[in-house]
């Protein structure tokens, strides 16, 4: 979502943030469009539709926005958009933070997203996961100050009881459904974002945890970062603790402004609030019958923005008629302002005029009539958006009158009133400051906070090298507290090579004893392809946690994909020396053991790498599997065993070239069978069969070099595959929609 990629003129109305609008997010005419095929009389028919429509607003700074709405009202891909996870060029519209336009290279290194799924490493601790997420985020501040960082996190956040439980999965019992949703907003808090994301944090909790949830992001919040979340069916408490609320249907505003203020908002409409019901609720249930009427939401979205009254609709649904009484000029969301509040909003956000052909015809240029009178002009203008820059002190609006204590600095509207004059209620006894959850200053000047998008830094908070290190450390890690995905491997390598030295023990100088041979290398090389398949689902489950962590410049994919090579090094080195000495001398194999065992290292090596290129581009591990074995079929099927090299048609040579079976075969080929050593004499007629004699019959090299050149090859499939996984995760494997 480049900046340049956002229309220029937007249509700019007055659900623009107030006067004492001190920071924050704005955006301008965000529309966001895809193409669906539809069956219109059996034929299929593309028709565009506008998943989200001009959609023009704010969330305020110190504040919780919350986005609501219906099922299918486009919360979630409108907190995408806002959150530069769109495609630029299928997504129109501008945002700006603080002031200053935002592209989607700068949302992500200031802001922070937590998905509905909580994508963690099993087997670390909370503290483990937190500490990690400190050496990633926290660039070169010492040990030291990470640690007091992570504990500080640690106990704002509720989870010193769980402080050393690891997070667990499915299969292993671990945290609590909340406390993973806290560790998974820790994760994204460490470095003190000033923008935070949150996709439906509430998810899948019971009413306790999910308060306890939203009560830490609100604390978060009044630390000095805008929140934005979508969020489902609020519990009352929930409500309370929610200062500013967007709410969408069918991709439309319907509202905008303080929760306190949706009961007037319906009131203007026509629609009163019964005694007992929670306004919000009720705002949601009208929105249902015109949604299911024939006007349609689109009626409610015009008053939003113009306060032309909707047309009248049944409770039932059954009916609707046009309202008889004359529009009344509102200002959605911010009633308590006046008029000269709504038209002082509209200017500063304003001010050249800019043609949108593509707007509803209702809504015309202020500057043809007067934007009070009663025809259908509304109050609107046709306006460039222009991001506020200077904004008057919120202190020095209000004079004598402070804001209560629940009330941040900047914030509007009185935070969590749903009826004047009721306290936040909070169940945590200690307080949080300002300084707890923004970066450190790293960069010297002013804090984090203050210098805005020009104190970001680099685009990654630590150097290469250092990336490196950590992600080693963390797989290190891994590796240790699920041994058994090393040992699996290394069980059936030491298993099978068992029975192998003990099916073909000392094989004989005979013909039998050269087919032995043959099948024995056969064998070891598909039993080494196929010993990597174990990680087609652990890749799989990590690639989750890797969108996650990239998404916001955590690391770089390069760094990922070295570590991750570094990393495994030596446990593939192991697990073909243990293979070699288990072989080598039950079956007195000739040529040099070193070469022997780099061939099997090697392979191992490039396996590894394809089966890892393989599960980066699969959806899920069933197809992973299938992919692996198809093409280990289509690989032994052309490694020269069956047809020799010279033999495979012209047509299928190219398979013989791709096949990276061929390479340890035949360089295991060549290094058993020494060109003039006797493999095979006939008693009858003293003919003898040399090992030259069986490499020329198999269509093998005999060159001395050419066994150094199978090894090169293994090499650069190894090299070659790593770099196609390497840029599928650099450039497939973003958390985008398209």
């Amino acid at each position: 979502m480049m900046a340049s990629d956002y229309r220029r003129d937007a249509v700019i109305d007055i659900t623009g943030p107030p006067p004492s609008f001190t920071g924050g997010l704005e955006f301008a005419g965000v529309t966001y469009s895809v193409t669906k095929k539809q069956e219109v009389d059996g034929k299929s028919v593309s028709q565009e539709v506008d998943l989200l429509h001009r959609i023009t607003g704010y969330a305020p700074k110190r504040c919780v926005t919350a986005v609501m709405g219906p099922s299918g009202a486009g919360k979630s891909t409108f907190l995408d958009a806002l959150a530069g996870r769109i495609a630029s060029g299928s997504l129109k519209g501008r945002v700006s933070l603080d002031g200053a336009e935002m592209s989607p290279s700068l949302i992500k290194r200031s802001s922070a997203y937590i998905m509905q799924d909580d994508r963690l490493f099993p087997m670390l601790t909370v503290y483990e996961t937190l500490m990690f997420a400190a050496d990633f985020r926290l660039g070169s501040i010492s040990r030291a100050d990470k640690k007091q960082r992570v504990e500080k996190l640690i106990e704002q956040l509720g989870l010193t009881s769980s402080r050393n439980t690891r997070i667990g999965d499915e299969g292993m019992r671990g945290v609590s459904g909340g406390e993973r949703r806290r560790v998974s907003i820790g994760v994204d808090i460490i470095h003190g974002p000033p923008l935070l994301f949150l996709d439906e944090p509430t998810s899948g909790l019971d009413s306790t945890s999910a308060h306890s949830v939203i009560e830490r992001v609100y604390h978060i919040a009044r630390a000095g970062s805008t929140v934005i979340l979508t969020i489902h069916q609020p519990s009352y408490r929930i409500q309370m603790l929610l200062d500013h609320l967007i709410i969408l249907a069918r991709g439309q505003l319907m509202f905008m402004g303080a929760p306190k203020d949706v009961a007037g908002h319906l009131g203007r409409m026509g629609r009163k609030v019964p005694t007992g019901e929670n306004s919000i609720e009720h705002l949601l249930d009208v929105i249902q019958e015109y949604d299911q009427s024939e006007v349609g939401v689109t009626a409610l979205a015009q008053f939003c923005l113009t306060g032309l009254k909707p047309p009248r609709v049944s409770s039932k649904g059954d009916q609707h008629s046009v309202s008889t009484v004359p529009p009344t000029p509102v200002v959605a969301g911010h009633h308590h302002r006046g008029l000269g509040g709504a038209l002082g909003a509209v200017e500063r956000l304003g001010g050249k005029q800019g043609g949108m052909e593509e707007f509803d015809h209702s809504v015309r240029s202020a500057s043809s009539r007067s934007p009070w009178s009663g025809s259908q002009s509304g109050i609107m203008e046709t306006l460039k958006f222009t991001p506020s820059r200077h904004r008057r002190d919120y202190h020095h609006q209000r004079g004598s009158n402070n804001p209560p204590s629940h009330l941040s600095p900047g914030c509007y509207t009185y935070s969590n009133e749903i009826l004047s004059g009721t306290p936040t209620p909070h169940s945590s006894d200690y307080t949080v400051n300002e300084g707890d959850y923004l970066t450190p200053n790293i960069l010297g000047g002013a804090p984090t906070e203050q210098v805005g998008l020009m104190g970001l830094g680099p685009n990654f908070a630590n150097s290469y090298l250092v990336e490196v290190w950590v992600l080693m450390r963390r797989n290190l890690t891994n590796i240790w507290r699920t041994p058994e995905l090393f040992l699996s491997r290394q069980m059936v390598l030491t298993v099978m090579g068992s029975m192998m030295a003990t099916m073909f023990l000392h094989p004989k100088d005979n013909p039998q004893g050269i087919t032995n041979r043959l099948s024995f290398f056969i064998f070891t090389v598909c039993l080494f392809f196929f010993s990597s398949n174990d990680a087609v689902p652990a890749f799989i489950q990590e690639r989750y946690i890797f969108i996650r962590e990239t998404s916001h410049n955590t690391y770089r994919a390069s760094s990922y994909t070295i570590a991750g090579l570094v990393t495994y090094l030596p446990f593939l080195l192991v697990q073909a020396a243990t293979y070699a000495f288990i072989v080598w001398f039950a079956l007195r194999l000739h040529g040099s053991f070193y070469y022997f065992l780099l061939v099997l290292y090697v392979s191992l090596l490039a396996t590894n790498s394809f089966v890892i290129f393989v599960s980066s581009i699969v959806p899920n591990f069933i197809l992973g599997y299938a992919s692996v074995i198809a093409f280990t079929a289509l690989f032994f099927l052309f490694c020269g065993y069956f047809l020799s090299s010279q033999a495979i048609p012209r047509g299928w040579k190219w398979m013989n070239t791709i096949s990276t079976m061929k390479y340890p075969y035949e360089g295991l080929l060549m290094n058993e069978f020494v060109k003039h050593r006797i493999f095979s004499t006939d008693p009858s007629t003293g003919l003898t069969v040399t090992g030259g004699d069986i490499l020329r019959e198999m269509s093998v090299s005999l060159e001395e070099s050419a066994k150094w050149k199978m090894v090169l090859y293994l090499l650069g499939w190894a090299v070659f595959y790593r770099i196609l996984f390497y840029l599928i995760l650099r450039f497939a494997s973003k958390n985008q929609r398209s």
